[in-house]
């Protein structure tokens, strides 16, 4: 049996990366920020192991360092990175930010204000604005964008972050 010569491999190879990257890119939510760098950087890792194997390769030790970097930077990184995308703070967070867009424009205004943001939290359970604690007294995130989201009232860690640009765009993040 003929194997494959290393072109092809290659070229298969990144365009399964290309393929996964992309899928993964699109399953998550267009409004969160924080994965792209991530994601270019494991895609043009991917694409490093791919060169890899252009080259012909005469030891077996090269060519499984090269299918291991394919398998990690290629499947394993862009599918944790999508699972891990939204933890439950950032689903209420997002949650909360379309709710704050539909009431915005319900009135018929072309931004969301600080006080639909607070409404759509407290209506679904949450508060807006970091926990008032003996360390630190000063409540911060409540007053101006971005508003820091907390999907339970009593709850100081984890929490997300919500701005709006462009009066309706919502930007949620990690804070």
């Amino acid at each position: 049996m003929q194997s494959v010569s290393p072109r092809v491999r290659a070229l298969l190879a990144a365009v399964l990366c290309v393929a996964i990257a992309l899928g993964a890119a699109l399953a998550v939510d267009s409004r969160l920020d924080r994965h792209w760098i991530l994601r270019g950087l494991t895609l043009f890792l991917a694409l490093c192991c791919t060169a890899l194997l252009l080259t012909d390769q005469s030891r077996q030790f090269r060519l499984v360092i090269t299918a291991i970097g394919l398998l990690m930077f290629g499947l394993v990184f862009p599918v944790t990175t999508t699972t891990w995308a939204t933890p439950p703070e950032i689903d209420f967070a997002l949650a909360v930010a379309t709710d704050a867009k539909n009431a915005a424009m319900k009135d018929a205004r072309s931004a969301v204000t600080v006080a639909d943001v607070k409404a759509a939290a407290e209506a679904r359970g949450g508060a807006v604005g970091s926990l008032k604690t003996e360390k630190s007294p000063q409540v911060r995130g409540a007053d101006a964008f971005p508003l820091i989201v907390r999907a339970k009232p009593d709850q100081g860690r984890p929490r997300a972050c919500v701005s709006f640009v462009n009066g309706l765009d919502a930007e949620v993040r990690a804070c």
